[in-house]
């Protein structure tokens, strides 16, 4: 293994087993075909459709009226759905996120310095250490999510009439052996499917948005040397042009990927945040069911709730946090020009300055359907908006 493949492992390797586990992964050394997908990619697909999905939204509507019973569904659905759209996303997109690989596989090949690798590697450790911990959460959570199922499959296996994973009238009799037992394990590896993916693909583009702010640093930097050495007379004004040139196409190349990143997503991640601020209200308002109530629930559950509850929290932060660092990177590239020692140098050079600055007027961002910028002020919204929701539910039941 070369020491390019060992970094974009580094960087990549939990969210590269998991998109390759789907069939999604945008290999940059591979071939896509949108109109022949990946047998794997279509499985799946098949089962968060048919076996979680449908039978959770058909759920909702039968419980219609039961506020309690419509919560625990609807929640059930909305993630199921989200992941659903981030699995679609990424298999419609493949071709321009391959190309965006591509160029993450050349930055590492291209970093010919220490400085630069180090600034790329501390990025990507970053990203590395949100992405294990988001995953420590789902495994913990999807642990205690098949636990609760087993348990109430031994509950239910010599009964008449046995409950699976998600109630539903399926077209085949699936009360009698195997097909009780073939829907129940296809149901329940639908429901880890669908953690899995939403943790996969939340890690896979915030480490994206890393690697982009660790090349604006490195960009940032080399724009700072080129302007102390030509104040110090070190390098040409031919040179220099040069320099700055290159630092030009390289900026509006780092500007076209997080645009390229947005479009593929921004539709999706309005989904995530509006499905996100309902997840949290209704698993918190079911915790609060199960307190106040004193329901009879397994430990097992309620220890689900509660990891249930971290995970969207954890999702929805690595994008806050990773989109927040991209626009204060971004912004950086326009203080720099206005930092350096450009007083030192001809005026007439100093002109050349100017394009570096107009292109970071705006700051690069990661949108939610162009409705909304993800930051950490967003993330702040999102959880108080969630609780003001989860206020009217608690009303809404106690009337």
């Amino acid at each position: 293994m070369t020491i390019v493949e060992k970094d974009l492992s580094y960087a990549f390797s939990l969210s590269r087993i998991c998109l390759r586990l789907f069939g999604v992964w945008p290999d940059p050394d591979g071939s896509l075909n949108i109109f022949r997908p990946n047998i794997r990619f279509m499985i799946v697909t098949c089962i968060l459709s048919f076996y979680v999905i449908v039978p959770q939204l058909s759920n909702t509507f039968h419980a219609w009226g039961n506020v309690d019973r419509m919560v625990a569904h609807i929640a059930s659905a909305n993630f199921s759905i989200m992941a659903l759209c981030k699995l679609f996303a990424t298999w419609y997109h493949g071709k321009k996120l391959q190309t965006l690989m591509a160029s993450v596989m050349t930055d590492w090949i291209n970093s010919t310095n220490d400085r630069e690798r180090n600034t790329m590697l501390r990025l990507a450790k970053r990203g590395r250490s949100l992405s294990s911990r988001c995953y420590i959460l789902v495994i913990i959570t999807l642990l205690f999510y098949t636990c609760f199922n087993l348990v109430k499959f031994y509950q239910n296996i010599h009964l008449s009439q046995r409950s699976l994973v998600y109630s539903f009238v399926y077209p085949y009799n699936s009360q009698e052996s195997p097909s009780y037992e073939i829907t129940f394990a296809i149901q329940l590896s639908g429901g880890i499917c669908t953690g899995l993916i939403n943790c996969t693909v939340d890690t896979f583009v915030s480490i994206f948005l890393l690697h982009i702010c660790a090349q604006l640093i490195n960009l940032r930097m080399t724009l700072n040397n080129l302007v102390d050495e030509l104040a110090n007379k070190l390098i040409s004004i031919p040179k220099f042009k040069e320099g700055i040139g290159a630092v030009a196409v390289r900026h509006n190349h780092l500007i076209r990927n997080a645009k390229t990143i947005d479009n593929c997503y921004s539709l999706v991640l309005l989904v995530h945040m509006l499905a996100a601020t309902f997840q949290l209200c209704f698993q918190t308002f079911q915790v609060y069911t199960i307190i106040t109530d004193k329901l009879d629930v397994s430990a097992f559950k309620t220890a689900f709730l509660t990891f249930y509850i971290a995970c969207v929290l954890s999702q929805l932060y690595i994008y806050c946090y990773s989109a927040e660092r991209l626009i204060t990177e971004s912004t950086n590239m326009a203080y720099s020009v206005y930092k350096c020692k450009w007083y030192s140098i001809p005026a007439k050079d100093v002109k050349n300055l100017i394009f570096i600055g107009y292109g970071s007027l705006i700051p690069l961002n990661l949108t939610a359907g162009g409705f909304g910028i993800f930051s950490m002020k967003m993330f702040g919204a999102t959880v108080k908006t969630a609780m003001g929701y989860l206020s009217m539910l608690m009303t809404m039941k106690e009337n």
